[in-house]
């Protein structure tokens, strides 16, 4: 299986949901394309920070996230 991915947005919010996926025991993947684009040398837009996970392990992360999205 892949990676699929649960999130996208800021930095700060994506590291909140990490935090709350991680403590379930399901492992995270952060991409984040702004700091990606400073490193290459030009600017970046749209969603700053996506946020992965196993598609295998979605049904037990799907809860948490959702718990997440609702409270934002």
């Amino acid at each position: 299986m892949g990676l699929m991915k649960v999130f996208s947005g800021s930095e700060i919010l994506a590291l909140a949901l990490k935090e709350k996926i991680e403590a379930v025991g399901v492992d995270t993947v952060i991409k984040d394309n702004i700091q990606s684009a400073r490193l290459a040398g030009f600017g970046s837009s749209g969603s700053a920070v996506e946020l992965f996970i196993q598609e295998t392990d979605f049904s037990k992360a799907n809860p948490v996230i959702e718990e997440f999205r609702l409270n934002i």
